[in-house]
């Protein structure tokens, strides 16, 4: 799958943080909980070079939390430290405040011993569309700054924000790489919105996402569209909710669409459980 995906403000977000990343102390990089690896941009580790990063775990309360531990764990192994939060609640959000100033802490003290002037920390806060970047950063302000919503991109331009206890974060548009080459990944970021469903069939996301669920977490499945143990297939699954919801064509016949996007809206809402879509590479390939 190649999806050519690169909208021109998403260009300029690129340009923007290869531009600024010298301003700052420290990068935060969120990505969604239930995708950290594919919902993390592979440029930014070249872009970044040596500045320290924090990476944030966000939308943590729609993942498995048994799952979100082992990412956390992984990241650790690979010298990255990972905090999950949830941008919507705010929880989390203290635990993002005070990683940030541990990691920072060695930059402040090398800055006092030179006899610089004692000055607020300075963070850029990153991350691919729709992951709730801008959810948290308005967590971390403490009150609505930056444009929210679905829309992937909505965030517009460059903005400092203050935060508190000295501290300061640039805010930058989402970012996102110019192709997605694995099928996989492309499938994984539209299942949980980060990716416009104008370059993915919505039923063919949704029939993805119907067999990973039946094969990995079928109890929110049957909770939800009281699922007969009988249904093993997507076909089957999607058959069955457009039958249960009434999301049928003339005659009866099942209407595709509409059922893909009652499937995937009640994934992304969390109403089918706390659901990880990808494991640590040593504990799965998935």
């Amino acid at each position: 799958m190649g999806v050519p995906w690169y909208p021109g403000h998403m260009a300029k977000a690129r340009a923007l943080v290869r531009e600024n990343v010298q301003l700052v102390d420290l990068i935060l990089e969120v990505v969604d909980a239930r995708i950290p690896l594919s919902s993390s941009n592979p440029e930014l580790e070249k872009i970044r070079g040596r500045k320290p990063s924090l990476l944030v775990l966000n939308k943590a309360d729609l993942a498995d939390p048994a799952a979100t531990t082992s990412w956390q764990e992984w990241f650790r192994s690979q010298g990255r430290e990972a905090v999950p939060a949830d941008g919507l609640t705010g929880q989390g959000v203290g635990d993002v405040i005070k990683a940030s100033r541990r990691l920072v802490q060695p930059l402040m003290e090398k800055l006092r011993a030179r006899g610089r002037r004692r000055r607020a920390v300075r963070l850029m806060i990153v991350g691919i569309p729709n992951v709730g970047k801008s959810s948290l950063l308005n967590r971390l302000a403490g009150r609505k700054r930056a444009a929210t919503g679905a829309k992937p991109g909505i965030t517009r331009g460059k903005q400092w924000v203050k935060v508190e206890g000295e501290m300061e974060l640039l805010d930058l548009p989402g970012i996102l790489w110019p192709r997605v080459e694995d099928e996989a990944i492309g499938l994984k970021l539209a299942a949980t919105g980060a990716l416009p469903l104008e370059y993915i069939p919505v039923e063919e996301v949704a029939f993805w996402l119907g067999a990973f669920l039946l094969k990995t977490a079928p109890e929110g499945l049957r909770s939800r569209y009281d699922l007969p143990p009988a249904v093993e297939e997507p076909e089957e699954l999607m058959e069955h909710i457009a039958k249960r919801r009434g999301l049928l064509l003339p005659g009866g016949v099942a209407d595709w669409e509409r059922t893909a996007r009652l499937l995937l809206m009640e994934f992304q809402r969390g109403l089918l459980g706390r659901i990880t879509l990808e494991l640590p590479p040593e504990e799965g390939d998935q």
